[in-house]
């Protein structure tokens, strides 16, 4: 079997990096160019950009982790109640399913027949990835995603960073403001 790989399938750990990425040049920047305004001499400059790097990638990282998990605890929640359902009336639901395939274009006979064959596989997993929209290879996953944002942060960061440690005091804000 032929297994493609789509970009869809990193959705989950890609946009957590672009979000982690530029969150870290615009925050670690706002705070260098703040700090360079107020100060004469470098080393407040780099420990608050150095501090806001390390305080920006965890709260990335927390942040991104509380809002994965929290969409996996509904789905979670979503397929214990479709799981009840199916214990409790497995016919409406094997309706419900042959009318999923036939808004898709069968019909209506061969709709009942694919929900049966699904069904007969696994009748939970069909229920989840047509009616939920839920699959395996999109399932949240909040590690990836606090890692990916956490990690992003600090690349995002470092360029600010290595402007706070050489560019010339007084003219900071401006060389970080052109880079």
């Amino acid at each position: 079997m032929h297994n493609e790989n789509y970009y869809i399938h990193r959705i989950g750990w890609l946009r957590a990096a672009v979000l982690g990425a530029n969150d870290g040049i615009l925050s670690t920047t706002s705070l260098v160019i703040g700090i360079a305004a107020a100060s004469d001499t470098r080393m407040p400059i780099v420990l608050s950009a150095l501090a806001g790097l390390v305080a920006g990638a965890l709260s990335m990282a927390a942040g991104e982790y509380v809002s994965v998990s929290s969409q996996s605890d509904i789905e979670c929640a979503d397929l214990k109640r479709e799981k009840k359902a199916l214990e409790d009336n497995p016919e409406e639901e094997l309706i419900e399913l042959a009318e999923i395939y036939e808004g898709r274009g069968l019909s209506k006979e061969l709709a009942l027949q694919v929900a049966k064959e699904f069904s007969e596989k696994n009748t939970l997993d069909a229920h989840a990835r047509y009616e939920l929209g839920i699959n395996e290879k999109t399932q949240p996953k909040p590690f990836q995603a606090a890692r990916s944002s956490g990690l992003s942060f600090v690349a995002g960061g470092i360029l600010p960073l290595i402007v706070a440690f050489f560019a010339p005091v007084k003219e900071m804000g401006l060389v970080i403001c052109l880079m």
